[in-house]
């Protein structure tokens, strides 16, 4: 929701309006070490608090947690807005390598996700995310470096990459790298 809203410039309610419910996870591209808030009519949430009860969830002491997802919604546009530009950057850099293994729809990088389309039949998705975890030894020489990058291989000709608070512009940088050299070693 947050991602989504930051993305195209508009408050979350605006997206929300005709939804009947709403949870947003606090810990996810907003940084809190937990938590999440639900949010519909009296009726729906009186229900959920009692079936959440019923079923053993409740926290004591839960002000910390509120503490770090107020501070999450505070930093939230220019958080999710320095993830956009990361994750645009990475799906640039790898247009501009003009790779025969992948490419990316830029039209299609509006948040912090890029999917990035496998082709060529070099590597299956889940191979490419194997040789982008791992740090080889022939890496460290060629580079100096070590870097191990997450992915997901998301279907059968595709990888997702999502870029997080965690993730800087240094470190989008690195994952292109590791992208081409890995792109470079398969077609060796």
């Amino acid at each position: 929701l947050m991602n989504a809203a930051v993305a195209q410039d508009v408050e979350p309610t605006q997206i929300t309006q005709h939804c009947d419910s709403v949870t947003l996870c606090f810990s996810k591209g907003l940084g809190a070490p937990a938590g999440a808030v639900l949010a519909g009519c009296k009726e729906f949430v009186s229900e959920a608090w009692r079936v959440r009860k019923l079923l053993g969830g409740g926290m004591r002491q839960a002000g910390v947690l509120a503490a770090a997802a107020h501070r999450g919604l505070q930093q939230a546009e220019a958080t999710l807005r320095r993830d956009h530009s990361n994750a645009r950057r990475f799906a640039e850099g790898i247009q501009q390598l003009n790779l025969p293994l992948c490419s990316v729809n830029l039209a299609a990088v509006e948040t912090n996700i890029v999917m990035v389309s496998i082709r060529g039949g070099w590597l299956s998705p889940t191979e490419l995310c194997e040789h982008l975890k791992v740090v080889s030894k022939e890496e460290m020489a060629e580079t100096g470096q070590a870097v191990s990058v997450l992915m997901f291989p998301w279907s059968v000709n595709t990888v997702r990459a999502v870029w997080h608070r965690d993730v800087s512009a240094h470190d989008t940088k690195l994952a292109k790298s590791k992208l081409e050299f890995v792109a470079r070693k398969c077609q060796e």
